[in-house]
């Protein structure tokens, strides 16, 4: 291999729009097209062979994950026009050994992927004795989610063995870069290409980044800066499709309209339009929080107005969010300051000092504890619990991306049905 060599994996679940996107690929200098699981499992091995029709002079990748029944896939795939067929690195030897006599009967090559080995580098040396082809360093997506990755596990087996390494699980141009240098032959990129609006420009970024790799590092931040970051790049629907629409609140709307909140809760329960402990809130916060207010007055007398929200402007909070009414509306719509509440009053409580600040809350529908993260847009508020918060910040960065080749597809003239094939997946 005198340069890396560029895979892509179409993991989609429609073949017409996987066989595009490779196409697009291929004009921005991928190397090998692969099958993907999901793919596979729902267009079955027709998929590879459609692919083989379409690339005749392209290696084929089929990522089968072979666990069982190693001399039956491995045929089926090679048949189907497979270079090369993706087993299961943890199946068990005997798997190993016939998906590997198979590939030599059969003339394709066997990559073994490593994911979810409980020990790879110690894998990596029993595999390499029972002679695959490539052993390939992958982390699921599930496991990216939650913060762990590929590059991780590839500086793991790097010149540990002889076998030629790929990578695999969620990298984009930089990390590419840096999997080739850490020696990876093989980089296998999915999302970064498939999900992109410009699928040929981006997999030329890719393909510039890897054949001129150059050890570059992302600003280093610490858990909750990388969480703030995901955030502000997702759409509050984004969060609710990532969390399989869990986490909104109900009956609130954006007082200032088309406004961005990203921060972690400052709970506050008060009473009956007591604005005290929202307005003492204020100061326990921290900036770049959100204060939560739960107001059991309802809609009849509001805690919160112009000069509140001065005061968090003053301290660099992050937003707002009132289970009750607010006033003063006019004057905070021109501040454009992220205020989201249930309705607009202009009665206004005594600060009395009823309440409590950082004590659980019912916000609007939702579960509020203190250090929660709270995200609101002009679609709503979603409530995201801290012991997931980086977790769904990724899996909704995901959806997002998932979207924008969508959104591309829409504009070259299909519809949604079409393009997402609903009647094929209705329920039976």
């Amino acid at each position: 291999m005198n340069r890396p060599i560029l895979q892509v994996a179409l993991d989609l679940l429609e073949l017409k729009r996987a066989v595009q996107i490779g196409n697009e690929a291929l004009q921005g200098g991928a190397d090998w097209i692969e099958a993907g699981t999901p793919l596979i499992k729902s267009e079955g091995i027709h998929a590879v062979s459609e692919l083989r029709k379409r690339f005749p002079d392209r290696v084929i990748v089929a990522d089968m994950k072979v666990a069982d029944t190693g001399t039956t896939e491995v045929e089926m795939a090679a048949k189907a026009g497979a270079s090369v067929v993706c087993v299961l690195g943890e199946a068990d030897d005997t798997v190993i050994r016939e998906a590997v006599r198979a590939g030599r009967l059969y003339g394709v090559q066997i990559m073994a992927d490593l994911i979810n080995s409980r020990n790879p580098v110690e894998r990596a040396h029993e595999l390499e004795r029972l002679e695959v082809d490539y052993l390939c360093a992958h982390t699921g997506i599930d496991q990216q989610m939650v913060g762990m990755r590929s590059l991780d596990l590839l500086t793991r087996l790097s010149g540990k063995v002889n076998v030629p390494l790929a990578i695999a699980g969620g990298l984009d141009a930089e990390e590419a870069a840096a999997a080739v240098i850490r020696g990876a032959h093989i980089v296998i990129i999915g999302g970064s290409i498939v999900r992109s609006a410009d699928v040929t420009a981006s997999t030329r970024k890719i393909r510039e980044a890897i054949d001129h790799p150059a050890e570059t590092r992302k600003m280093d931040r610490n858990l909750e800066d990388q969480i703030r970051h995901l955030l502000l790049q997702v759409s509050t629907p984004n969060l609710s499709d990532a969390m399989h629409r869990k986490g909104a609140m109900s009956g609130i709307v954006s007082i200032c309209g088309n406004v961005k909140m990203v921060g972690k809760a400052v709970t506050v329960q008060t009473f009956a339009g007591d604005w005290a402990k929202p307005v003492e809130a204020i100061d326990v916060a921290s900036a770049g929080d959100v204060i939560a207010i739960y107001n059991d007055a309802g809609v009849t007398v509001a805690p919160w107005g112009e000069l509140a929200t001065l005061s968090c402007i003053n301290k660099g909070l992050s937003g707002v969010v009132i289970d009750g009414a607010v006033r003063d509306v006019d004057d905070i719509r021109k501040l454009g300051y992220p205020v989201f509440a249930r309705a607009t009053v202009p009665n206004a409580g005594e600060p009395k000092g009823f309440g409590e600040i950082n004590a659980e809350i019912t916000c609007c529908g939702q579960v509020v504890r203190p250090r929660d993260w709270i995200v609101g847009d002009e679609n709503g508020v979603v409530v995201i619990p801290a012991e997931r918060a980086y977790e769904v910040a990724r899996r909704a960065l995901e959806v997002k991306k998932g979207e924008e080749r969508i959104r591309e597809e829409i504009r070259r003239g299909g519809t949604l049905s079409e393009v997402c094939e609903l009647q094929k997946w209705e329920k039976h």
